[in-house]
């Protein structure tokens, strides 16, 4: 616990929606006292911010590296699923992952994966069942159902999915939905079936729809989605119903900012500032029952001191009455982990790759393409001309058409292919362990000599991220389900940033070229996704 203190500032009251000078006193971690006083430095005191839904897996790092630099930017909790390391190594990874939150002074709240594997058209290092889920949530460590992709099996009454869900409500903990593009009908019936939030909306006009249901929204800006400009009018209409979220974030940019970063720019729109805080501070506490307070006398001293509601540059962060961060130094220490990981992939030749015209989809003499969008998970489904040479199709960069290889990592299966288009390289390629949902091997790339190299270094890791071209290469190892380091969480991200200039140099303009990568294997997203097991129509949710 803390030590006994006191600090002055502008108290914000958020619900009250009153900011007035005051003294908080600090006993033992818990606030003992807030008390009004006549002036007060220039300086704000609210409560922490808290990721309504992130995979902390994504940023690279294991959950002490990444509250290292979240409570840098006035974090002070995550709404997390492990879903991710779930998929590699089951039960043990969600394991995992509560015993190592519980080694720093940081409010890990984990929920129970629902989908591992998401789908039946993928391969996955682990299942938990409907048994698992069970036992998972009567653990205190776990605080809700984790994101219910499996929209189809919510609406056709699948039993284990069913089953699922009704332990949650059996237990009062909530369920959180995943269902990009639903609509109408289908979404009614989706909530009916109590599902509480959705972090899949892309449109102002989906997020309504869903919003009159009795559905709450969270607004994800993350390293590949992107949808805080087509929601952000949200928070001003509906303030009781929304919350912020990242889902994915990288580990450079999270060094750059969190949700504080998102509260400023809705501040920059013209959002009310204290309606701001009630999405980022306030409604994730009520929706999921946090322990983590208000900053009201009483609660465990969680509190951060901005030094205005504009930029909300944080000056000093507080978790149970400890300064854990002061103006963007962090006093987390380092925790020693070990590794865990599900890895059994043997190295390729170019010959493994290749793939003729008459062994891949096409119609009217024209091949499948998925379409990458920056800053969106969902893809397009494209028709085009291929590039033949031998009879095998191959990367045309003149089209900005290159060759995808999805490789199973748990066990010995060849590799599947398809055709991307937005990636933009015109030498080289990436590859990268880190593709969701089953995270087998993915790579893009001009070349199939390339792609290949690529991928044996990924394989040599035993996981990791890779970049090679005519004259560099670049690697960065992640041993922990091949998802995540045990560097210095700034060590990575410098890493990280590294080689993801190098991919950029390779001719791509998308934003985060391995993040987006990373989703090209996302089924649940539609609407073209490649799996180790081929190509995957997400609109008729199934397999070409």
């Amino acid at each position: 616990m803390g030590n006994s203190f006191s600090i002055s500032g502008q108290y914000v009251d958020i619900l009250k929606k009153h900011i007035y000078p005051a003294t908080i006193r600090v006993q033992n971690g818990i606030i003992e006292s807030i008390e009004s006083t006549m002036e007060a430095p220039m300086q704000y005191l609210l409560p922490g911010f808290i990721d309504a839904h992130v995979h902390v897996e994504s940023s690279m790092l294991i959950p002490s590296s990444f509250a290292r630099l979240a409570v840098t930017h006035g974090t002070i909790g995550t709404i997390s699923d492990p879903h991710e390391i779930a998929n590699v190594c089951g039960m043990e990874g969600v394991q995992y992952m509560i015993d190592n939150g519980k080694k720093v002074p940081f409010h890990f709240f984990f929920g129970a994966p629902s989908c591992v594997p998401a789908t039946v058209f993928e391969t996955a290092g682990a299942a938990i069942n409907s048994n698992d889920v069970a036992s998972l949530l009567a653990n205190p460590d776990i605080y809700y159902l984790s994101e219910m992709m499996n929209f189809p099996g919510v609406l056709l009454n699948d039993e284990e999915v069913m089953k699922k869900i009704a332990t949650a409500h059996k237990l009062g903990k909530p369920v959180d939905g995943h269902a990009p593009g639903l609509r109408g009908d289908d979404a009614k019936k989706y909530i009916e079936a109590g599902i509480s939030t959705d972090h899949e909306c892309f449109t102002i006009e989906e997020a309504l729809d869903k919003l009159q249901h009795g559905m709450k929204i969270l607004i994800r800006e993350g390293s590949a989605a992107k949808n805080f400009e087509a929601l952000y009018e949200l928070i001003q209409d509906h303030p009781s119903m929304i919350m912020l979220c990242s889902d994915d974030k990288h580990p450079d940019s999270l060094v750059e900012g969190h949700i504080n970063s998102l509260c400023a720019r809705a501040v920059a729109k013209g959002i009310d500032p204290l309606l701001v805080l009630r999405a980022a501070c306030i409604n994730p506490v009520d929706h999921y029952k946090l322990p983590t307070g208000k900053m009201q006398v009483g609660d465990a001293a969680n509190f951060i001191v901005v030094q205005d509601l504009v930029s909300f540059k944080v000056n000093q962060t507080y978790i149970k009455g400890a300064l854990v961060a002061e103006n963007g130094k962090s006093f987390i220490k380092a925790v020693s982990e070990k590794a865990i990981n599900k890895f059994d992939a043997r190295s390729i030749e170019e010959n493994n790759i290749q793939i003729s015209l008459n062994e891949y989809p096409q119609q009217d003499g024209k091949i499948a393409v998925m379409e990458a969008i920056d800053g969106q998970l969902i893809t397009n489904k494209l028709w085009l001309s291929p590039k033949l040479d031998a009879g095998k199709i191959v990367s045309d960069t003149e089209s900005d058409v290159l060759k995808m290889v999805v490789y199973n990592r748990y066990f010995a299966a060849p590799p599947k292919m398809a055709f991307i288009k937005n990636f933009g390289f015109k030498n080289g390629a990436i590859a990268s362990t880190v593709a969701h949902d089953s995270h087998n091997i993915i790579a893009v790339g001009v070349s199939d000599t390339d792609i290949v190299h690529a991928i044996n270094l990924v394989i040599k890791e035993q996981g990791g991220i890779s970049c090679v071209s005519a004259n560099e290469i670049k690697l960065m190892g992640l041993p922990v389900a091949g998802l995540m380091s045990l560097e210095d969480p700034y060590k990575v991200a410098a890493n990280y940033t590294a080689i993801d200039l190098m991919a950029k140099s390779l001719g791509s303009s998308l934003g985060s070229p391995f993040m987006t990568l990373s989703f090209m294997a996302l089924l649940v997203i539609p609407h073209l996704k490649l799996s180790d097991k081929g190509l995957f129509d997400g609109d008729g949710f199934k397999l070409f």
